[in-house]
């Protein structure tokens, strides 16, 4: 599937430019100084979406040796560690409109791309997306253990923050695009925020229609690389309790 840059609207490029400038309102205090910097090698922009083809993918490629391939919307679990496996991450090409601003049943464009592509300018995140999904399709058949692995993603590509500089700052992508929960997930009192730890994740509740309870802090992004080894033991023995 090809992005077709040319059907976006007038109507998608202002949705675009209100929600890139309102997050970006936001970002520069709470948001991963990686993530921030990402923004500019990726090359993103309020005044247009940005085109896969012609800017993305030529940035990407030379950076971390990814790129950014369209989808129509959801990709089937399989297909979509497949594709990571590839270092190629699916984005949808599809904009939310005005009204729904605030709230999507299913990521769109803008939380696929502004929400990830700009850590995938930072190799130990794209090392850790690659290996994660070499370790999914191993165990791709197994019920219990893909549940697992969705918790992981969850908590750290999706709704991870991060500690740097003794502060803690947001990375996943969830939250980053996100204008309520970018600011929730560092200064409400209801969440709680703990040290980063893979037996807790896999033992903690995905919230999925509403703000997360809790959010789990690692130190880098070669930690959570790092991490994977661990990860997969815990895995096989959980996955003995199963049998």
């Amino acid at each position: 599937m090809n992005q077709n840059y040319q059907a976006y609207t007038s109507a998608d490029q202002e949705v675009w430019k209100l929600l890139f400038e309102r997050q970006m309102q936001k970002l520069p205090a709470i948001a991963s100084i990686d993530y921030l910097e990402g923004i500019d090698k990726a090359g993103f922009t309020a005044e247009h979406i940005p085109n896969f083809d012609t800017e993305i993918n030529p940035r990407l490629q030379a950076l971390t040796g990814w790129t950014v391939v369209a989808c129509e919307g959801l990709v089937p679990i399989k297909e979509f560690f497949e594709l990571l496996a590839s270092k190629k991450f699916p984005a949808s090409t599809w904009l939310r409109t005005k009204e729904q601003l605030e709230y999507l049943e299913e990521p769109d464009m803008f939380h696929d791309t502004f929400g990830h592509i700009p850590l995938l300018t930072n190799q130990a995140f794209c090392d850790f997306l690659a290996e994660f999904s070499v370790i999914s399709l191993k165990y791709i058949h197994i019920e219990e253990a893909i549940k697992l692995l969705q918790k992981l993603y969850w908590f750290t590509v999706e709704f991870g923050l991060i500690r740097e500089n003794n502060q803690l700052k947001i990375y996943g992508g969830g939250i980053i695009s996100s204008s309520g929960e970018s600011v929730y997930s560092l200064v409400s009192g209801v969440p709680e925020r703990v040290t980063y730890n893979i037996e807790k994740i896999l033992n903690t509740e995905v919230k999925i229609d509403a703000y997360q309870k809790k959010y789990f802090v690692i130190e880098s992004y070669e930690q959570l690389y790092q991490s994977l080894k661990k990860f997969e033991e815990i895995l096989e023995r959980q996955l003995l309790v199963y049998q």
